[in-house]
């Protein structure tokens, strides 16, 4: 970047203007790298750690902050409160605008249903995670409270399990993590788009992750697949199991899967009833996309599709035509709509601060180890005050020998600080039990309170040697936290809501097998137009209708599954399936190629070659007299790519084209009248599409070659005449040629 002009240190200086701020507006420079380094980073920085991606409690900061809150506030099993309420308490730990909050809320919910295992009891409108236009009401109307599973979360977060810091102003005190007690990372969905990384963590049955966690924390080197059978997405439906893509979901924590709807056949109403969609999708989003292909002609079989999700749940119903077969149906649905769909997994998550991709072995190892740290404080916690409340009851336990000597003591000292000091002195005590001891009432100066008070030191020597146990023991602590696991399997286990279908039980329909075939009669005319026709429109229609002046230039017999191809006078080729274009009437104009396939501004289509398998030839003539013969499996492409440059030589000017697929003959005209048949083996093949190939036409001065049409039998009464070696002038049409119809061709 150049260097700016430095200012003129002896221009005048504007006078200061009150309310204006000097040097606003001045351009300050500062390189790229600075840029980033100052200003881009921290903010990705901040997106990552503290937004985006979920640490290996399984929440992300916005929705701990809000657990966390609701948990103050004293909602966890007790009664709803209004969620304009949480959402205003929330603002002291999350400062962000109370949309924000509320959306992180309404997706942690049980009326949303986008979890397997909701966090927030709700009541009221919350919306649905399968539709993108069932908005949820606002927070002034709605109520929540924590669920029962939030018991899980919270248990032992007062005694010391996880760290605390202060809030965005110092103000409040929230945890950096939430001591779940299984692994919550893998049994809800999360998501998150950071800045030049992502996560995206599928749902695992908790059943299922309990079970594993258990297997693996008392084997390492057991078989995730054998406990762990597939991801369980909260709206159902099929999972297509590929064992190559879950081992490698697994393993490195990447990898897609595909899930597919559920539906079922109603032969009473002839009508299909998808009730479960892949969680990527949504109900409109499926509907838009099955009435576009019903309207492009893709799909015939469907008389009518309407969304009837209500108070029973999601359903799609798609009424059926007479004769249609609702399994080959929905197999092409799969295909062609978002009725099939693909999540991709992104195991990224939070580790110590560092985001790490991890697969789900290398997760739950991550997990334990946290856990373990979560219950050797809790251990050590309560170790802590058992021992303290020991420490005060032995110091109890040796006033019991004369209580009337405590008593002597506290009445005899003059000064009240004194009272301590000599406790100390006459039981031999330290302090903090002479503290407990001077403040027991009056009331409780009696041997039966002491005795109790004393019988309680037995109990709690036993506690403190089992929890000092506890923390010598890795295994004991292990154990503690597989009794948790079974404890919260057994309470909040569910069945699994996705299915799963292997993937080599589910059919592969070939892309040709999803366009319904059936024969059409496809005519193209020299301005450009298209028609599709069946035979038994045709057989009822009448005249064509044209644009004026124009006419049809090429008509085919052909099946609607097959391709077009459409040669432009830019020497370029649109490729198509004739099932990309309506049914017509011959009473319509048709469609205009040229806008249909989006060619540039004053493209014209001029030839249509039809072909279902590519076999045979292209000819091509050009005004000069030469022709070049190229293969058609040329324009053959293994991608849908539409558009194909260099279709033919532009060098020159181009009279004709022709679609031979198998040999045959091609009768050539010039502009002086001059015929001449050419065999399309005469010319040879080329394998570059390029060329201008061979002259076959000898012309005379100021002559080119008019027109070149396929012949067919009875265009001339005697074809021999014109048939000569190449390249040969051609002749002239005799009388017995210009007597009839034949060269209106």
């Amino acid at each position: 970047m150049p260097p700016r002009k430095k200012k003129n240190p002896t221009a005048s200086v504007p006078p200061k203007v009150h309310g204006v701020i000097e040097g606003a507006g001045e351009v300050v420079e500062q390189h790229i790298t600075d840029t980033l380094e100052q200003n881009y980073m921290p903010y990705a920085m901040s997106v990552i750690m503290s937004r985006a991606i979920p640490e290996i409690d399984g929440f992300k900061p916005s929705h701990r902050k809000l657990l966390y809150t609701m948990y103050k506030m004293g909602l966890l099993g007790a009664a709803r409160t209004k969620s304009a309420n949480i959402v205003g308490q929330t603002m002291k730990l999350n400062p962000h605008g109370d949309s924000a909050i509320y959306d992180t809320m309404v997706r942690l919910s049980r009326g949303y249903e986008a979890l397997l295992h909701p966090y927030i009891d709700s009541k009221g409108n919350f919306g649905k995670f399968y539709s993108r236009d069932m908005a949820w009401a606002a927070s002034r109307y709605t109520e929540a409270r924590l669920d029962d599973i939030c018991q899980e979360l919270f248990g032992d977060i007062d005694k010391d399990t996880v760290d605390f810091v202060d809030n965005y102003d110092n103000t409040m005190k929230e945890p950096t993590l939430l001591p779940a007690t299984y692994p919550s990372v893998l049994v809800n969905a999360n998501t998150g788009i950071a800045v030049g990384m992502a996560s995206s963590i599928c749902p695992f049955n908790l059943e299922e992750v309990c079970q594993t966690t258990i297997a693996f924390m008392k084997d390492p080197n057991h078989d995730l697949a054998s406990t762990l059978l597939a991801p369980d997405f909260p709206g159902g439906g099929y999972l297509i199991y590929d064992k190559d893509a879950m081992e490698s979901v697994y393993k490195t924590g990447r990898g897609s899967l595909k899930v597919r709807s559920r539906y079922a056949y109603d032969k009473s109403a002839h009508c299909i009833d998808v009730t479960q969609i892949p969680p990527t999708a949504t109900v409109e989003a499926i509907v838009e996309k099955v009435v576009d292909l019903v309207r492009q002609g893709k799909i015939k079989e469907i008389a009518d599709i309407r969304d009837e999700t209500g108070l029973n749940g999601l359903k799609i119903t798609i009424d059926l035509k007479r004769g249609a077969d609702p399994e080959k149906l929905m197999q092409r649905l799969f295909k062609m709509t978002p009725m099939e769909d693909s999540f991709s997994c992104n195991f990224n998550v939070l580790v110590g601060g560092v985001p790490k991709v991890m697969g789900v072995g290398e997760l739950l190892e991550e997990w334990t180890a946290f856990r373990v740290e979560c219950v050797k404080r809790r251990t050590q916690f309560e170790l802590t005050k058992k021992l303290e409340k020991l420490h005060l009851l032995r110091g109890l336990q040796a006033i019991l020998l004369d209580i009337d000597k405590a008593v002597a003591i506290v009445r005899n000292t003059e000064e009240e600080t004194q009272v301590v000091p000599n406790l100390m002195q006459g039981f031999t005590i330290d302090q903090v039990q002479a503290e407990y001891v001077a403040e027991i009432k009056l009331r409780h100066l009696n041997r039966e309170y002491i005795l109790k008070r004393t019988e309680e030191i037995a109990g709690l020597e036993k506690d403190t040697a089992h929890l000092q146990a506890i923390l010598a023991s890795q295994t004991k602590i292990k154990n503690i936290i597989i009794t948790e696991l079974e404890r919260v399997m057994k309470k909040y286990g569910q069945p699994r809501k996705t299915m799963l279908v292997y993937a080599e039980d589910v059919p592969e329909i070939p892309l040709e097998e999803t366009i319904p075939d059936y024969p059409v009669h496809l005519f193209f005319s020299r301005e450009g137009y298209f028609k599709k026709i069946t035979p038994q429109s045709l057989r009822m229609s009448g005249e064509h209708k044209l644009k004026e002046g124009d006419s049809i230039s090429q008509q085919v017999e052909a099946t609607n599954a097959c391709d077009l191809l459409f040669f432009t006078d830019r020497a370029a080729v649109y490729k198509a399936k004739a099932s990309d274009f309506p049914d017509t009437k011959a009473s319509l104009i048709g469609e205009y190629v040229a806008a249909k396939l989006g060619m540039e501004e004053g493209e014209n289509a001029i030839y249509m070659a039809v072909t279902k398998d590519y076999s045979g030839h292209m000819l091509f003539f050009f005004e000069n007299g030469k022709a070049a013969r190229i293969e058609m499996q040329s324009y053959a492409t293994k991608t849908n790519r539409r558009r194909l440059v260099g279709a033919y030589s532009n060098k020159e000017p181009v009279a004709g084209i022709c679609y031979l697929p198998e040999p045959g003959e091609v009768l050539v005209t010039a502009t002086d009248g001059r015929m001449l048949l050419v065999g399309s083996e005469t010319v040879p093949v080329k394998t570059t599409r390029g060329t201008l190939g061979v002259n076959v036409m000898t012309l005379r001065k100021a002559q080119r070659v008019a027109i070149a049409l396929v012949y067919v039998d009875g265009m001339l009464k005697k074809p021999e005449r014109y048939r000569k070696s190449l390249p040969s002038a051609g002749m002239l049409p005799g009388s017995e040629e210009l007597s009839g119809e034949q060269l209106s061709l």
